[in-house]
């Protein structure tokens, strides 16, 4: 590289950090640098519903919500159970798995990785178990989870629960109000008596 385009590209890197800089300074006193993304997003989601009449489309906003929702709960609770099988049992801790929900998984893993176009994470297991058997993962390791979750009824009763309810969103059916609250309201209990 010359020198009149090394003087050039340092110039350009360094114009572009005085710039970062200053617009943090402007975004911290409220003036807008840039593309809001939020806006941009909302534009985006508009446009694709836009062909769908608006009873469907406010349907799916609240069940979308509701899916963020379940989405990342189920994630949290996938993470808590590994996180506490890989403390507890080590790093083999998918060896020790209950035999029928590892075979389960194990099935879903191999058709995943030799049937499917889908390139998303297929390394982890416990991303091949069913909702379902989240809960017989952690009455299987019961000494494990004892100490945090009240008792295996309550964690049964919650989870069947959310588990019909996920269902139904995962088939893309429309729950009704009430539902969404018994919903939020499992999700607010589990937040609040185990933490995530």
């Amino acid at each position: 590289m010359s020198k009149s385009n090394r003087k050039t590209l340092r110039d350009f890197m360094f114009r572009g950090l005085m710039f970062e800089s200053e617009a943090t300074l402007f975004q911290t006193a409220g003036i807008q640098v840039g593309a809001d993304e939020s806006q941009t997003e909302e534009r985006l989601l508009s446009e694709a519903i836009a062909p769908f009449g608006i009873t469907r489309r406010n349907a799916a906003l609240e069940m979308g919500r509701l899916y963020v929702v379940l989405h990342c709960f189920e994630n949290e609770i996938r993470s808590l159970i590994q996180e506490t099988l890989e403390e507890k049992d080590g790093v083999d801790w998918q060896e020790k798995l209950p035999t029928k929900v590892k075979r389960f998984a194990e099935d879903r893993q191999k058709k995943a990785i030799n049937d499917s176009w889908l390139e998303g994470d297929k390394s982890n297991l416990l991303g091949f178990v069913e909702f379902g058997h989240l809960s017989d993962i952690i009455t299987d390791k019961w000494s494990y989870f004892e100490s945090f979750v009240p008792s295996q009824h309550w964690l049964k009763q919650r989870m069947e629960e959310l588990e019909k309810a996920r269902n139904f969103i995962a088939h893309n059916r429309t729950l009704l109000p009430s539902e969404y609250q018994r919903m939020y309201m499992y999700i607010a209990d589990w937040n609040r008596v185990i933490g995530l």
